[in-house]
């Protein structure tokens, strides 16, 4: 059989894309107070005219000591007129549109929350700037109950898919690791019971929404960190995940923004401009210890693929490629192995438009240079450096941690 065309129709659940290029998940730092604004919908509506099939709203929590940071969306009911105007701008221009549903567990702030977060295990995080104490099985069980909640709100907004975060050492991935999770109970010990607590929020998502949306999930393959999730585990509970059959595809990914950011980015680590963009004394720690923090890993095209091709091999459900994907033949090669949707994310903030590019023009390839510096650019807006900022792009955000700029 030949390979699929990237540009062809296809399904994904109950949905039919336009094509096979979906832009996946990347913070738009344009949410304070976790407010709707103009420049969230202009970022997903440049996307969605762009002509990616479907543009992922991250990161949408689902609830208040779930945030990243006080700057993030909360799913709850009051929004839900203001997401429809989100979700209406992308579908005018054709393609759908899902909601990065998640806890952020280690990775949340509290101090720029006010409420506390959740752990699998008691253990220090740098991100909350102390001790996280762990949760109980009652706590669990309303992350359950919030996860649910949160996608009837997104179903009720308009979205096309939710997509369930369980990578990159959010609460879900956290549970997974048995780097991090050092449990007991039946939430450690066993690959069954790592994956108890994402098995059940994916059963109590999908009971939730039907099939009127497709359910993704991201899915850490390996975590990069000694100890941590790797293939041979990480195998093991997507086979679970699988045979629950509950999830319409899983989209792979890597790393930790626990404990190494950089292993799902890959290129340059501009320290000077992340320094730049904290406070003050967030900044001075940056200059002495970044190096540690953010390790520089080579960039490579498709990074992604060798430890993906394992899941494809073992695996029958859908699966998502991402990771350093800029070049049509890439997306050409994954199709012909087998993968069924393909996500790019810094090749889309370089050239929204650039899936069109690609159709219309023959394009073989983005712009986008790896360079990293977007990645400072949450604090204020996500943006390429490289192109030239709208006069109305949003000023006057707050850092996630603390002081106004």
């Amino acid at each position: 059989m030949s390979a699929p065309s990237p540009f062809a129709p296809t399904r994904l659940g109950p949905l039919t894309l336009r094509n096979r290029i979906v832009k996946a998940a990347t913070f738009e730092g344009v949410m304070p107070r976790g407010a709707m604004t103009d420049e969230l919908i202009d970022f997903h509506r440049r996307v969605a005219r762009g002509g990616a099939a479907m543009t992922t709203v991250a990161y949408c929590a689902v609830s208040p000591g779930g945030r990243v940071h006080r700057n993030t969306l909360v799913m709850r009911d009051e929004i839900v007129g203001d997401l429809r105007r989100l979700t209406g701008a992308v579908h005018d221009e054709g393609a759908a549109i899902a909601a990065q549903l998640g806890h952020a567990g280690l990775v949340a702030n509290p101090r720029s929350n006010g409420r506390p977060t959740l752990a699998p295990s008691t253990r220090f995080s740098a991100p909350a700037m102390g001790v996280v104490r762990a949760a109980t099985p009652a706590q669990l069980d309303g992350v359950v109950e919030d996860f649910a909640r949160a996608a009837t709100v997104a179903v009720a907004a308009g979205f096309d898919a939710v997509e369930l975060h369980l990578g990159h050492g959010y609460l879900l991935s956290s549970f997974l690791s048995p780097n991090l999770n050092h449990r007991r109970d039946g939430y450690g010990g066993s690959i069954e019971n790592r994956a108890r607590l994402a098995r059940r929020v994916v059963e109590a998502v999908r009971r939730a929404v039907g099939d009127r949306v497709a359910v993704i999930a991201k899915f850490n393959m390996d975590d990069g960190v000694p100890g941590g999730l790797w293939l041979d585990d990480s195998l093991a509970i997507a086979a679970l995940l699988e045979q629950d059959g509950y999830l319409d595809a899983l989209e792979l990914t890597g790393g930790s923004s626990l404990q190494n950011g950089m292993y799902f980015f890959r290129g340059d680590v501009p320290l000077a401009e992340f320094a730049a963009a904290q406070p003050r004394v967030v900044g001075w720690g940056l200059r002495l210890f970044g190096r540690r923090i953010f390790p520089t890993y080579p960039f490579e095209e498709a990074f992604f693929l060798p430890l993906a091709r394992q899941f494809r091999q073992a695996l029958s459900m859908p699966l998502i490629l991402l990771g350093g994907i800029n070049r049509l033949d890439t997306i050409e090669g994954a199709l012909a192995e087998g993968f069924d949707l393909v996500a790019m994310a810094r090749a889309l903030l370089r050239e929204p438009d650039l899936v069109e590019a690609m159709r219309t023009e023959h394009r073989a390839t983005g712009l986008c240079i790896h360079c990293n510096r977007c990645l400072p650019t949450i604090y204020r807006g996500t943006r390429c450096v490289l192109v030239p900022e709208p006069a109305d792009a949003a000023v006057g955000l707050s850092r996630p941690g603390g002081r106004d700029v």
